[in-house]
């Protein structure tokens, strides 16, 4: 009877995800080193892969910690990155992005996990999952590096969609709010709406108009609105959240992975430039590995889709295995907090009159 009691509560914490084993830049066999990776840090994490059955299987038969813990679903086609998302829509459904996300509308698995076309992801994924009642348009939200005490920040949307009315601008609010949340667990996360000064007059009509909304939803919602912020607010610790439309976002989360590459090579540049330096470079080779750490895209890799009957996590298209392992690990502990369900409670909670028809 102990036997059966223990396999039961293990059931009933068994997390599966949805993998697209051929998303990606550097092919399956880091998708799979990746989900390797991830096992064998979480016992309850089971994986269904897509891609080619027998290339897939002979990956996983290498992997001792994925043995029993994989399902494999035989998708031959591939989306590439050039393919057009209207394409993939019409002619992917043999495709392992699809069957990917099918896995999340059939309910055999809890999120989906993708490293391939951006734009592809969120069409198949508003098509097959859909949007979430009083959604207009979803977005992708991200963790952002920051000097919070969390360590990172909510910025959304950041490529979803270029455009966002006043009451996009409003859920992305709500949908960032209930990610800090419960994502990292912030009781009353603040809330901060990116625009060209921290002035109440200042910026576009649409951005004047959620302002007020977003204020306006405070109390109600359970966040504080600390107004306006500006771009170097992003990484600061003003606020947890920072909403913008998916254009602004996007060239925000790109101008940072520039810069932080471009300080990375002049720093070892510097090192290597007298014999001196070396020899500072060993001396302080510690504290660079911790900081390094600290702010390793690779680690806080996964933009999640907010906005969906499902969850899906964007995996960056370069992901190597510790990528797709820290996205396969942000999978999990949405699914084990039920996060989609939680983030439906809270667009719904909207009055009637600000719901988008």
């Amino acid at each position: 009877m102990a036997a059966q009691s223990d396999q039961s509560q293990s059931n009933s914490r068994r997390i599966v995800i949805s993998v697209d084993a051929m998303g990606g830049d550097m092919g399956p066999a880091a998708v799979i080193a990746g989900c390797d990776s991830s096992a064998r840090k979480n016992p309850d994490i089971y994986f269904i892969l897509h891609g080619p059955e027998k290339e897939i299987n002979a990956l996983v038969a290498r992997r001792k910690s994925l043995t029993g813990r994989c399902e494999v679903r035989d998708a031959t086609g591939v989306v590439t990155m050039d393919d057009k998302p209207s394409q993939v829509v019409r002619n992917g459904k043999e495709t392992s992005m699809w069957s990917a996300i099918e896995a999340v509308r059939d309910q055999t698995a809890s999120v989906a996990v993708s490293c391939g076309n951006t734009g592809a992801l969120m069409a198949l994924s508003m098509i097959r999952l859909r949007k979430l009642p009083g959604v207009n348009r979803p977005a992708i939200a991200v963790l952002y590096p920051s000097s919070n005490p969390q360590g990172f920040n909510v910025l959304l949307d950041v490529g979803a969609d270029v455009k966002a009315d006043a009451d996009d601008l409003l859920r992305f609010a709500l949908m960032g709010m209930s990610y800090a949340r419960n994502g990292l667990g912030l009781p009353r996360p603040r809330v901060g709406l990116l625009n060209v000064g921290t002035e109440e007059h200042k910026g576009r009509v649409e951005l004047k108009e959620a302002y007020e909304l977003i204020r306006d939803q405070r109390d109600v919602a359970g966040f504080e609105f600390v107004g306006f912020v500006e771009g170097g607010d992003i990484s600061g610790d003003v606020c947890d959240v920072i909403v913008t439309d998916g254009f602004t976002g996007n060239v925000a989360i790109k101008t940072g992975e520039g810069t932080a590459s471009l300080v990375g090579d002049r720093l070892r540049e510097a090192f290597k430039f007298t014999p001196l330096s070396r020899l500072a470079s060993l001396l302080a080779y510690p504290s660079l590995r911790r900081l390094k750490k600290k702010i390793d895209p690779r680690r806080v890799n996964g933009g999640v889709f907010l906005g969906l009957n499902g969850t899906v996590v964007k995996s960056h298209g370069s992901a190597d295995a510790t990528g797709v392992s820290s996205a396969i690990k942000l999978a999990a502990q949405l699914a084990e907090i039920q996060f989609t369900d939680k983030l439906a409670a809270r667009v719904a909670g909207l009055p009637a009159e600000e719901t988008t028809q």
